[in-house]
C-alpha cells in the first residue's frame, strides 16, 4: 500500500471539534476574585490545533491573586458524551488535572471534580472577539481550593 492510499483511509477529526475553533488564537484575560474590589486576575493564553486536528493545545500563564500559574492543556472530543475532555499539566500540581468542556452556540461550560468540583460558565460575544463569565465551586464545596472569580477574555490581535 502506498503512502497516498494510507493517508486517504485514515479517519479525519470529528466535525464536532470545529466548535472549538473560536478559541484558536491568543487571549488576554482579566478579572477579580469575588472577595476583591480590584482586578486581581490577569492571564495570557493561546490555543492552537496540534497537527492532524484531533487535539487543541492551550498554553496558559496567569497571576491569580498574587499566585503565578503556568499550564499546558490538551483538549479532545468524546463523541459518547458530546463533550471535550481535557488534561491540564500545571505548576500547581504534580498530577494531571482533568476538565470537561461543553461548547454549544455562544455558551461555554467547563467543569472539574478537583477539590470538590467547580464549574465555569461563559458567553461568547456576537463578534467572537471576547467572552465573559465566572468560575464557581460546586455547592457545598466552597473553601476547598476552587476560588470563585469573574473574568473577561479579549482576543489579542
Amino acid at each position: 500500500m502506498s503512502d497516498d492510499q494510507t493517508a486517504t483511509t485514515m479517519p479525519g477529526p470529528d466535525p464536532a471539534l470545529r466548535r472549538l475553533d473560536f478559541f484558536v488564537g491568543s487571549w488576554r484575560i482579566t478579572g477579580r476574585t469575588l472577595d476583591s474590589r480590584d482586578e486581581n486576575v490577569s492571564a495570557q493564553t493561546s490555543f492552537e490545533w496540534l497537527p492532524g486536528g484531533f487535539f487543541l493545545k492551550q498554553e496558559f500563564e496567569a497571576e491569580f491573586a498574587g499566585m503565578p500559574i503556568q499550564s499546558l492543556e490538551v483538549i479532545w472530543y468524546d463523541p459518547a458524551n458530546d463533550t471535550f475532555p481535557s488534561t491540564v499539566y500545571s505548576n500547581l500540581s504534580g498530577a494531571p488535572i482533568p476538565y470537561r468542556y461543553d461548547v454549544h452556540d455562544q455558551e461555554i461550560t467547563i467543569t472539574t471534580d478537583l477539590n470538590g468540583g467547580a464549574k465555569m460558565t461563559a458567553t461568547i460575544s456576537g463578534d467572537g472577539a471576547s467572552f465573559s463569565g465566572g468560575w464557581r465551586p460546586n455547592p457545598g464545596h466552597e473553601g476547598e481550593g476552587n476560588v470563585p472569580y469573574d473574568f473577561v477574555g479579549r482576543r489579542v490581535a
